[in-house]
């Protein structure tokens, strides 16, 4: 027999469900943290999901994605700073509010340090670890300490250049060792530290809708503010929040898309009629701004190796009213025989470490390892060897990467002209910015973010040669 008190707890048909706890703007960073560093996740797309469960008021939305990202793109030099009160690494869920409480009193001057502290045991005790309430607290103070006392350190940079690198850009020690053997320590630094001076977005006109001058119109109708990128058709936008969100995007008016994937496409130089086959498609950007620039006419064969990942490219292309773009699921590992010689183009935008999007895309940062990086060179090659078979006599073979390692992009490129002689350097221009020019060096665009204000990107074109 129940007793009466639980009886009268018991909820009745139509009864509300008890209302779940606000979350409050760390909470909402915690979670999508946890999302990163424990699920893998996008940074980008975890903080947006987060947001949207939360619902937060615009300025915690603010304070939510500032701790977050600080979080983010400083987690190996918090993880470094931390260990120094730490005798061992406690629970998971723990270390990620200590990473979260830490980013607050080392990288946000205007968060109180009472406030980071007393919220992160806050959130010790809603996880149900109360027990390292204290140890929490104690961490923290004396991490704020330190920091007043200027006790926070790094390795030493001429004793130890590969942990002052990794720790003081949160760069993973495999990725910056192939960094410094790459362009040496300091260019490695300024490389590693690169960031734009303002928080932006790229975004483009979908040409199929409005053109440049009306972009414009409906860019000043939104409020924004906004200047004319390096690359055609490319508008920086600062302090816009979640574009994606907007009506706009959702009518396809314009795609949110960096400069240099952008070139990646137009170095395919589409053109009404051609058949272009994009290899490593998703999530469709480049796909889709071939297709724009084809209009109504010819094929971009869309492929991906995951079926989620192949109604990204679906979805984009639905959005963006394109007709003309073709998904498919392939691994484009293997040789697809009915398209054999057929293709104007084929663009290779191969899996790659992305160090040179780490500015955008900070969760990048610290996931390489050895084995990851050393993995990356050999799939590169048997996608290049498998798709340039579909390049038809005097077509066009591009292949490009987000990344600065020389072993991922000028070295693949050349290791493929010499196993395929039908191939050689294309070393026209006409698809590049006055600006960029004078990087293009036998038909291959390496891009630096330090130095060129882009996103690093790797870009070589290799025409297959008439009979």
């Amino acid at each position: 027999m129940r007793s009466p008190s639980n009886k009268s707890q018991q909820r009745r048909p139509g009864d509300r469900k008890p209302a779940h706890p606000r979350l409050t703007a760390r909470d909402a960073a915690l979670r999508a943290l946890q999302d990163v560093v424990r699920g893998d996740a996008y940074a980008s797309q975890a903080l947006d999901r987060r947001l949207e469960e939360a619902r937060l008021r615009p300025d915690d939305r603010r304070l939510a994605a500032g701790i977050f990202y600080s979080a983010v793109e400083n987690r190996l030099y918090l993880e470094y700073m931390l260990s120094r009160f730490l005798e061992q690494k406690p629970e998971p869920v723990v270390q990620d509010i200590l990473h979260i409480a830490a980013a607050q009193l080392l990288f946000m001057d205007r968060v109180p340090d009472h406030a980071a502290v007393d919220e992160a045991v806050k959130q010790v005790r809603a996880a149900r670890h109360e027990g390292f309430a204290g140890l929490v607290n104690a961490v923290l103070r004396g991490l704020a300490r330190a920091r007043d006392a200027g006790e926070l350190v790094l390795p030493e940079k001429e004793e130890d250049p590969l942990g002052w690198l990794s720790v003081k850009f949160s760069i993973a020690r495999s990725a910056a060792r192939r960094l410094i053997d790459a362009y040496g320590l300091e260019e490695a630094a300024a490389i590693a530290g690169w960031t734009p001076d303002h928080r932006q977005q790229t975004v483009r006109p979908n040409r199929l809708r409005m053109d440049a001058a009306s972009f414009e119109q409906w860019l000043d109708g939104q409020g924004l503010k906004w200047r004319r990128g390096t690359v055609e058709d490319a508008y920086i936008v600062e302090g816009a929040g979640n574009l994606a969100a907007t009506e706009g995007y959702r009518r396809g008016l314009f795609s949110i898309q960096g400069e240099s994937a952008m070139l990646a496409a137009l170095a395919v130089e589409p053109k009404r009629g051609m058949q272009i086959l994009d290899a490593c498609a998703a999530p469709g950007g480049k796909s889709c701004l071939m297709a724009e620039r084809m209009g109504t006419s010819g094929r971009v064969y869309a492929w991906d190796l995951h079926a989620h990942r192949v109604e990204l490219i679906r979805a984009a292309a639905r959005r963006l009213g394109l007709d003309n773009v073709r998904p498919s699921e392939r691994d484009a590992r293997r040789p697809m025989d009915s398209m054999s010689l057929s293709m104007d183009a084929v663009l290779v935008d191969a899996p790659c470490s992305g160090l040179g999007v780490i500015a955008d895309k900070p969760d990048i940062k610290g996931r390489q390892t050895e084995e990851s990086l050393g993995a990356l060179p050999p799939i590169q090659r048997d996608i290049l060897d498998a798709c340039c078979g579909a390049v038809k006599v005097g077509g066009l073979l591009v292949y490009a990467t987000c990344t600065i390692l020389p072993e991922e992009n000028e070295a693949q490129a050349r290791a493929f002209l010499e196993r395929h002689p039908e191939f050689a350097p294309d070393e026209g221009d006409g698809w590049l910015p006055e600006a960029l020019r004078p990087r293009l060096k036998d038909g291959m665009l390496q891009i630096l973010p330090n130095r060129d204000a882009l996103e690093g990107f790797f870009i070589a074109r290799m025409r297959r040669k008439g009979v």
